[in-house]
């Protein structure tokens, strides 16, 4: 672990955040958003001020004033209006519901094309797309319970992918 203490360091920040999300993915969520929107108002700022500081023809060609004025109105939207984005993930869900939909009816054919060409393992494919039909109703059913859901996976996820990494790195032999 003495070795490696930058990625030591980073695997107890994916933690940190994974806990930070499972407690309240909404409100962590609002902060990240918000953070982003400082992060874009500041380098609007820098956007606008590189236009001012070079000469007009390289600002003709490189377009950093309507950059920065982009900038700057997506971050402070991001900062003020972070509950937007909150109200409108389950619309990205229900998005994500019909892909999978979409991909689990293209898994049926690729399923009876395995059949069709006698292939002896077109069971896996019918789980799959069973699975993928299956996980496309529920998250069609109710999206706004699915986000919720889909916030505490990632959070799981981020938690055992950095403690899994960890112990790798504590057993690991150079």
């Amino acid at each position: 672990l003495n070795r490696n203490p930058s990625k030591l360091l980073m695997c107890i920040s994916e933690i940190v955040i994974g806990v930070l999300l499972l407690i309240n993915p909404v409100g962590f969520t609002e902060v990240i958003i918000r953070i982003l929107g400082v992060i874009a108002v500041i380098a609007g700022i820098a956007d606008i001020i590189r236009y001012f500081r070079v000469d007009i023809d390289t600002a003709l060609q490189k377009g950093n004033l309507a950059v920065g004025i982009i900038l700057c109105l997506a971050g402070v939207f991001c900062v003020f209006c972070s509950g937007w984005f909150i109200s409108t993930f389950p619309i990205f869900t229900i998005f994500y519901g019909l892909l999978m939909l979409i991909s689990g009816i293209y898994k049926i054919q690729w399923t009876v094309d395995m059949v069709r060409l006698k292939n002896k393992y077109w069971f896996i494919a019918l789980i799959g797309a069973l699975f993928t039909l299956v996980f496309a109703v529920i998250v069609l059913m109710n999206p706004f319970t699915t986000t919720v859901v889909l916030w505490r996976f990632t959070a799981i996820t981020i938690i055992a992918e950095a403690i899994a990494d960890i112990l790798v790195m504590a057993f690991e032999r150079k």
